[in-house]
């Protein structure tokens, strides 16, 4: 990677698709436990700036468990895992309102989306989860994320933003995962006890020196510190997501960035869709296989999808989502993919065209049974 960079690229002005977390210690008033909605107010019209650019955003907002608490009037301190999921539940309610009003005044819609584990990390539910991001988007929609605490118990959840959020870029291929913080960056030393600690602004691999450098720091509300942080630009990195930490105590903390404050960026050496395809090339076990015609060869070596017309059989008993071969007419392994149907489907509607495919298993799904961005050729 340039070490220029900064000057060359601007990682979140030339995204097409970024996604930003919140914390909790920015959304909440640390005085009363009620929504900064000042702040929350100017970064909703940094949002909106992003979305009329034509980048596509999505936001993964803490801050519902902390809204819940003053809302139902609990205690500080630890609460029983039925009283945080109660205070989840009222306190999204609360913060999904807000950013559909904030977000309204811009003539953007808002749209929740509750995730689990389960969401990004089975492969079924992952492209569910993908297909609705992929459809809100689309729209011109700014969907606001955050972790279904109301049914997570500790066993089975992701434990904190941060985490969620990389996993979130992951799972969109997004090019950029904005932290913003309640610090400038990533430090060599504690800044907090350490006068003379020094910012470092890119990093470019995550080594055990760094891993070691994070430390164990939290905040009043967020159960995140910069070890969350360091781990969700380490999945970042290997996702091909440009992961950058900045202060978002500021009006206006997307701005200040884009005019050169301080913050650290962390920088895969590959692109999102790069490390998505020798995913799905060199990790995933085929579960069985598609063989399609000459004219479907030709059309997937031309950077194209895979349609249902150009499949002649169907071998093995697969699911949605999982990964196949495509055999060519020669019965030349010519690719790996990730299929939008199961195998029952995928052998009803082998042959048809995408108008037939609803007449044929009783819903429209996708009109590709691979897609190009889930396709990836063995001989290149």
């Amino acid at each position: 990677m340039n070490t220029d960079f900064n000057q060359q690229v601007d990682p979140l002005k030339d995204a097409s698709r970024v996604v930003v977390k919140i914390g909790s210690s920015l959304l909440i008033d640390k005085d009363d436990g009620r929504l900064n909605r000042d702040w929350l107010e100017s970064l909703a019209g940094e949002l909106a700036g992003m979305i009329r650019r034509g980048q596509q955003v999505m936001l993964v907002s803490s801050g519902a468990i902390a809204l819940g608490r003053t809302y139902l009037g609990m205690e500080t301190g630890n609460l029983r895992l039925e009283e945080y999921q109660a205070a989840a539940a009222s306190g999204q309610v609360i913060l999904v309102q807000a950013y559909q009003e904030l977000m309204g005044r811009h003539d953007i819609k808002v749209a929740q989306i509750l995730l689990t584990p389960d969401d990004t990390e089975n492969r079924r539910r992952y492209l569910n989860a993908r297909s609705t991001l992929d459809t809100l988007l689309e729209r011109g929609v700014l969907p606001v994320i955050n972790e279904n605490d109301t049914v997570a118990t500790q066993e089975i959840r992701y434990g904190d933003n941060d985490r969620l959020a990389a996993r979130v870029a992951e799972m969109a291929s997004a090019e950029c995962l904005v932290l913003l913080s309640d610090v400038d960056g990533f430090y060599d030393a504690d800044p907090t006890t350490e006068s003379d600690a020094r910012l470092i602004p890119e990093i470019h691999e995550i080594t055990s020196e760094l891993a070691e450098l994070a430390g164990e720091s939290r905040t009043a509300y967020g159960s995140g510190g910069m070890a969350t942080k360091l781990a969700a630009a380490r999945i970042c990195m290997r996702a091909g997501t440009s992961t950058l930490i900045a202060n978002g105590h500021t009006t206006g903390p997307l701005t200040a960035v884009a005019d050169g404050g301080a913050c650290t960026w962390f920088l895969p050496s590959r692109t999102p869709l790069a490390a998505r395809k020798q995913w799905i090339a060199g990790t995933l076990t085929p579960g069985g296989s598609l063989a399609i015609d000459a004219g479907a060869e030709q059309a997937l070596r031309k950077g194209g999808s895979l349609l249902p017309v150009g499949v002649r059989s169907v071998d093995g008993d697969f699911q949605r989502g999982d990964a196949v071969l495509i055999v060519s007419p020669e019965g030349q392994k010519i690719a790996h993919g990730l299929v939008a149907y199961d195998s029952e489907e995928a052998r009803l509607i082998m042959g048809a065209r995408s108008q037939e495919i609803e007449s044929r298993i009783g819903y429209q799904g996708g009109d590709e049974i691979v897609h190009r961005d889930n396709l990836v050729l063995l001989d290149k």
